[in-house]
């Protein structure tokens, strides 16, 4: 009985062991690290917890334990268990709330453009709705926290663009343009101050450019990150069916057209026939409600 409540202690800690890698893995994000690679807490977490399992195989193959040390280590395990469930929902219920602190803060700065309200979180949700039916080769090295937040901050360079500019009713002359296409740049210079954003600074960066490399700074295809060529389709396909100061909103088969017509030039083509597979109650689905922030 002492060499069962051993082993079941030590098949405890491989499952905790597994949970934390995993664990690990899928959190390397901008709430946590913001980098590539494990920091450094992470890698001395599953060292103790590697330690704590060939301690329990060398009690079994070496020892000559009592019930005591099997209850010791096999509640030991189970309270390792529990620690890092309670970890994973309080790292779970920061993440949730810090984007929603964002979203709330997104749609206050967007208020000031009638053409943004609720733009950024209809991308947002788009991104989201898009990441989730791509292939796991093109989902590498993009974590879904990170591209989440990423995808909801792509426009907030906006706050460096005079209103006038954003809010002109027709068409801005080649100056104005000038202004406008800074603003993901502007992005940048905001983002600048959290270098846990720096993973995800370039994928905002890059999400006005072309595969044809005629977009806004003139990067090639192959040279744009695949975060950003995802915002790219969401942002295009946001654009064509909300309702701007400057044109009516289209409707989801005019916009599924328009994109079709330029895959492979302006958007990637491969990103357009994954999101055209997605069903239209789904993509409509991602739309907010607007706010009236006069009320």
């Amino acid at each position: 009985m002492v060499s069962v409540l051993i082993i079941l202690g030590s098949i405890i800690m491989v499952g905790n062991i597994i949970a934390y890698i995993r664990f690990i893995r899928t959190s390397n994000d901008v709430m946590l690290s913001g980098k590539r690679g494990e920091p450094l807490w992470a890698k001395v977490g599953l060292i103790l917890l590697i330690f704590f399992l060939v301690g329990y195989l060398g009690v079994v193959i070496f020892g000559d334990p009592d019930y005591l040390i099997a209850d010791i280590l096999f509640f030991g395990a189970i309270f390792v268990s529990l620690a890092l469930s309670l970890m994973y929902y309080l790292v779970d219920s920061l993440k949730d709330r810090s984007l929603e602190l964002t979203e709330t803060l997104i749609g206050v700065i967007e208020a000031r453009d009638s053409n943004l309200n609720g733009h950024s979180r209809n991308v947002q949700k788009l991104c989201m709705c898009l990441y989730k039916y791509l292939p796991s080769n093109m989902k590498e090295g993009i974590s879904p926290v990170s591209f989440e937040y990423a995808a909801l901050l792509h426009d907030v360079g906006k706050l460096g663009v005079p209103e006038a500019i954003l809010n002109k009713p027709g068409k801005l002359d080649p100056e104005e343009w000038e202004v406008m296409k800074q603003h993901p740049k502007i992005a940048m210079n905001l983002l600048k101050s959290l270098p846990s954003f720096d993973e995800v600074k370039d994928w905002i960066l890059y999400h006005h450019e072309r595969i044809d490399g005629k977009g806004y700074y003139g990067v090639p295809g192959e040279k744009i990150p695949m975060a950003a060529k995802i915002i790219s389709v969401c942002d295009t396909y946001s654009a064509i069916t909300m309702k701007r100061s400057y044109k009516g909103k289209r409707s989801h088969e005019e916009a599924i057209e328009i994109i079709k017509d330029v895959a492979g030039t302006q958007l990637d083509a491969e990103l357009v026939k994954i999101f055209l597979s997605i069903p239209k109650e789904e993509l409509e689905a991602c739309t907010p409600e607007s706010i009236d922030y006069n009320q």
